[in-house]
Parts: C-alpha cells; sequence; structure tokens
C-alpha cells in the first residue's frame, strides 16, 4: 500500500511544513540568553537605560507566544485557501511565510531590531498555523484507509524531528553562540525550498479533484500514482458514493458545522483532543526546557546536551507511535499517552520538590520529562490531527480544520504566555495543573472516543450517530445541509436524467 509517489509526498509535504512547526517550537531555547541580552542592548541603546527584570520577561514571553498568534491567523484563513487552491497549492504558497520570517527573524540582529524577530515569528505562526491543518488533510485524502493512521502519524514524527534537529543545531558547537544565533532562523529557509522544488511534481488530492473540482480523469490519475495501480476504480466508486450525496451541497461553513447535530459530539472530542493537546504541558517543556533542567539542578554546560535526548527520544516515541497505530488503534494509545502523563507529572512535581534533599533525584527528574515527551509522541502528540481529518466528510473538513486549528493555537498561545508566571508562582507545583489537564482528558476520551482504525469515513460517521442521539439516515442528511434529496433524485441528478427539459424531483 506504501507506493513511492505516497511516500515522497507524505515526506515532502511534512518536511516543509510540520517540521518548521516542531523547529520553531525548540530553536528558540538554546540562544534564549544571547537573544535576552540583544534586546536588553537594543534597549539600552535606544532609551538610555537597561530594560528591567519584569519587562524583559514579558518581552521574551511575547517572542515565544506570538507564534501562536500567528498560527491563530493561519488557522483562520486556511479554509478559503484551501478551497480555492488546493491542499497541496494551499502548501506550496505557504512557504512565502516561511521564506518571508527567516529573512525577518536572521537579519533582526544585523538591522538592531527586535521587533523583526517578534514579526518573523508571527509571520512563522501563520505558516505553521495553515501547515498544520492543510497537511493532515491532504494526508488524510491520499491515503488508503488501512494505513491513514500512520500516513497521518507522518505529521507527528516530522515535528519531534523537527524539534530534535533545532536541538542539534543549537549546541554550542554549531550555531549555539552569540555571533551565530541568527542562523537558526535563516535555515529555515531550506526545508521550504526543497518543499518548492519537489512538491509541484507530485498529484493534488483524488478526493479534492474529485468531490470539489468534479475532474473525474484528474482524480483517476491522482488514485492511480498515489496507489501505485492501474485499477482504482473501488476508490473511485467509494469516493463517487459520497459525490452523489454532495452533489448539489457547498461546503458547509464553521457555523452550519457547529450546528450540525449529527456532528456535534465529533466536534466536542475534536475540541478536547486539540486543547489537551496544547494544555498537557508538552510545549511548556519545548519552551522552556533548558530552564526547568536548570532548575532540576543540572550543571549549566551540561543542559544542551540533556535537552538533546528530549529531542531524541520523542522522534523514537513517534516512529513508535507510527508502526503500531494501525494495530493498537487510535483510542488505547490516546487515552494511554495521556494516562502515563498523569502519572509522570506526579513524579515529577515531588522529585522536584525533595530534590535538595536527595542528591540523585535531578536525576529522576530528567527521567521523568524524558518519559513525559516518549508517553506524548505515542498517543496524544499526532493523533489529533489524524482524528480531525477521520471525523468528517469532505464537505464539513474544512471547517472541521479550522475549529481545531483555533482551539489549537490559543492554547499554545496561552501556555507560551502564562506558563514563565505559573512556574513563579506555583514553583514545583506547577506541573500539577497539567497533570489535572491530562487526567480530564484521558477521561472524556475514555467515555466518547469511538475507534476508528481501519473505518471508512462514512463507517466513523456512524459510530457516533448513536450518542449524536440521530438516526443513520439523519446522520446522512445532516451531514450536508444544503439542498436535502431523496436518494432517487441523488441518483438521478447524479446521471443528469431529465424528464421534459426539467429534472426529476423526490420528495424528503
Amino acid at each position: 500500500n506504501w507506493s513511492g509517489s505516497l511516500i515522497v509526498a507524505s515526506l515532502t509535504g511534512a518536511f516543509g511544513s510540520s517540521f518548521l512547526y516542531g523547529y520553531n517550537l525548540s530553536v528558540v531555547n538554546a540562544p534564549a540568553v544571547y537573544i535576552k541580552k540583544f534586546y536588553n542592548e537594543t534597549w539600552e541603546r535606544r532609551y538610555g537605560f537597561s530594560v528591567d527584570e519584569n519587562t524583559l520577561t514579558l518581552l521574551w514571553s511575547i517572542t515565544v507566544s506570538t507564534f501562536a498568534i500567528g498560527g491563530l491567523v493561519g488557522a483562520i484563513i486556511v479554509t478559503p485557501i484551501v478551497k480555492f487552491f488546493g491542499r497541496k497549492c494551499t502548501l506550496l504558497l505557504n512557504n512565502v511565510f516561511a521564506v518571508a520570517a527567516a529573512l525577518l527573524m536572521s537579519l533582526s540582529l544585523l538591522a538592531g531590531s527586535f521587533e523583526m524577530l517578534i514579526l518573523g515569528r508571527i509571520i512563522m505562526g501563520v505558516d505553521a498555523g495553515i501547515s498544520l491543518s492543510a497537511l493532515p488533510m491532504y494526508l488524510s485524502e491520499i491515503s488508503p484507509k488501512e494505513i491513514r493512521g500512520s500516513l497521518g502519524q507522518v505529521t507527528a514524527i516530522f515535528i519531534c524531528i523537527g524539534v530534535f534537529t533545532g536541538q542539534v543545531l543549537g549546541l554550542p558547537e554549531i550555531f549555539g553562540q552569540e555571533s551565530r544565533w541568527p542562523y537558526l532562523f535563516g535555515a529555515i529557509i531550506v526545508p521550504s525550498l526543497i518543499q518548492v522544488v519537489i512538491l509541484p511534481f507530485l498529484p493534488e488530492s483524488p478526493r479534492y479533484l474529485l468531490l470539489e473540482k468534479h475532474n473525474t480523469s484528474k482524480a483517476e490519475k491522482a488514485f492511480q500514482t498515489f496507489l501505485g495501480k492501474d485499477d482504482v476504480s473501488h476508490e473511485v466508486e467509494e469516493v463517487l458514493a459520497e459525490s452523489r450525496v454532495q452533489r448539489n451541497t457547498k461546503l458547509v461553513s464553521i457555523l452550519q458545522l457547529l450546528r450540525t447535530r449529527a456532528a456535534r459530539w465529533q466536534v466536542i472530542t475534536v475540541v478536547v483532543t486539540m486543547g489537551c493537546y496544547q494544555l498537557c504541558g508538552l510545549n511548556a517543556i519545548w519552551y522552556y526546557t533548558n530552564n526547568i533542567f536548570s532548575e532540576a539542578g543540572i550543571n549549566h554546560e551540561t543542559i544542551p546536551y540533556v535537552t538533546l535526548s528530549t529531542g531524541a527520544v520523542e522522534t523514537v516515541a513517534a516512529v513508535f507511535s507510527g508502526l503500531v497505530i494501525e494495530r493498537l488503534g487510535r483510542r488505547p494509545l490516546l487515552i494511554g499517552g495521556f494516562g502515563l502523563m498523569v502519572v509522570f507529572f506526579a513524579v515529577l512535581t515531588v522529585s522536584l520538590t525533595l530534590q535538595e534533599t536527595v542528591h540523585w533525584l535531578p536525576y529522576l527528574s530528567i527521567f521523568c520529562i524524558l518519559a513525559i515527551i516518549a508517553s506524548f509522541c505515542i498517543g496524544p502528540g499526532g493523533i489529533p490531527f489524524v482524528l480531525t481529518g477521520e471525523f468528517f466528510q469532505q464537505s464539513q473538513r474544512p471547517a472541521a480544520f479550522m475549529i481545531a486549528g483555533t482551539v489549537n493555537w490559543l492554547s499554545n498561545f496561552a501556555v507560551g504566555l502564562l506558563f514563565p508566571f505559573i512556574q513563579g508562582g506555583l514553583q514545583t507545583y506547577c506541573f500539577l495543573v497539567f497533570a489535572a489537564i491530562c487526567f480530564a482528558g484521558a477521561t472524556y476520551l475514555f467515555f466518547v472516543l469511538p475507534e476508528t482504525k481501519n473505518k471508512t469515513f462514512n463507517e466513523i460517521s456512524q459510530a457516533f450517530a448513536k450518542r449524536n442521539k440521530v438516526s443513520l439516515e439523519m446522520q446522512e442528511m445532516n451531514h450536508y445541509p444544503g439542498e436535502r434529496k431523496s436518494s432517487a433524485e441523488q441518483e438521478s441528478n447524479f446521471t443528469s436524467s431529465v424528464d421534459n427539459g426539467e429534472t426529476k424531483k423526490g420528495i424528503v
């Protein structure tokens, strides 16, 4: 099932998209001291006095968290973009934001303007907001249902590889020096250029071509390319079965999706999983790993190399998840990941609280951080994106990804902005907040989330029918809240049957 074109499309799409998201999560960690010094020197040169500590903390928090503000903008504007340009072209055009952001951030030191760095982070966030919706949408639509989960995990794997790459390049021997930190941001151009060179030679999403552009010939060729076989009649007919229902239905808006009773629990579940994905505390660890290890008593010179181990562990865990997701399913990995995070957050709190009394406890803190990262990447790290693509039909998917993206980036912004103050107020007990969020998320998913492994989009929708308190017939009708027609008329419209110059009309 893994054709060469499918592999190239997933790797190229992820390298220029989710890789950059992960890279920009960790890239600000290593040069934090030098960037703060740059802020202070710029402030003193402009105003004649040094910036006070509280203002410097606020400026740094804004630098970290504005990435999420840009991400929110990207998540909001992605729906009309993917509708007009398609999934693949959206990924290609998105590289304009990445290149612009790289130039602004890498030249900020030379220009003596920390505003350029902050603006670059915002623009980079727009790139990430678009890519984290367009990429999972693209991958879910080009992959067979038997490997949809594994292919969807490519998003999470490349996020982890991006985080790890940011940590490696941030080592003192490479770009983690006062004079070289701008190169960390200039490196963003490389994945963007690679994607621009390779992705144009790959097809657009066949489901997009068939259901939204009504181009059967191009859709067949795209299926043949991605599936690596000539006979794609079964796949085309499976999509056409959906097309017959929504032939005359426009894409569903966010308001329409929120009002659709048959999609109510799917929307709630996406909101919960995306909220927990960001609020579970992983971004706090990625943003402020150096500070956490410093509080744990680790030697300052050793911290960059200990931090490197976190990126390696999360990459291995994400790859493991991609290998087993089609065997174990989404549900056990997601619930189990959040459950393990609760345990290790509790142990980390105890370890940090008592570390001054027992000499070996700092090492337990390191183990707990690595275990939390591994638990996250096994399930919660990538499955929320997979579920968002699986829960909704073609007409609902862009609106669903906009909702998921909005929740994702608002939560990301909250963690990036508030965690330094939460850490300062609660000290070693700050991680209990994240433990409570993980516990609440695992409990909700245990009672609500159905297994979606190896199921078609319609079968997944039917799994929610009982909880949404609608019949299967109403479930199908509510998925396409445009012109509701009987099955006889749908077939009549699809085959363009005409009687006396007018299309025959049925009664619902």
